[in-house]
């Protein structure tokens, strides 16, 4: 369960670091958020490996969940667009990274059974 806190934690520091990027267009005092939120997101993502999420799925739900919840907040803070075009975007990123949490789960029960 360890690994899955570190992986949430990494997901909520990218998209914190990701919108303070866009507000330190306008306030540079926000670099020092967009500094401190990558480091402790990829050291999160790092935390979630080292206990003993595999590589792929790790990166896939933290990528897809970065840009689907980027995309959402910056609609909401921000006021940039949201299309359906993009919304179908994001659901059709976050159904591929389900395929390969699933697909991962099946492969792991297939290494144990052939142990």
């Amino acid at each position: 369960m360890t690994k899955w806190w570190f992986l949430v934690g990494a997901i909520v520091l990218e998209v914190t670091a990701s919108l303070s990027l866009k507000a330190a267009l306008d306030a540079p005092a926000f670099f020092i958020m967009v500094a401190v939120g990558y480091i402790a997101a990829f050291s999160c993502l790092a935390g979630a490996l080292k206990a003993g999420m595999p590589l792929g799925v790790a990166y896939g739900i933290w990528g897809a969940c970065g840009v689907a919840l980027t995309a959402i907040f910056s609609a909401l803070i921000f006021g940039e667009p949201l299309t359906w075009l993009m919304s179908l975007g994001i659901v059709i990123v976050i159904g591929g990274v389900l395929c390969v949490e699933l697909g991962s789960q099946a492969a792991e029960k297939k290494r144990k059974a052939a142990s």
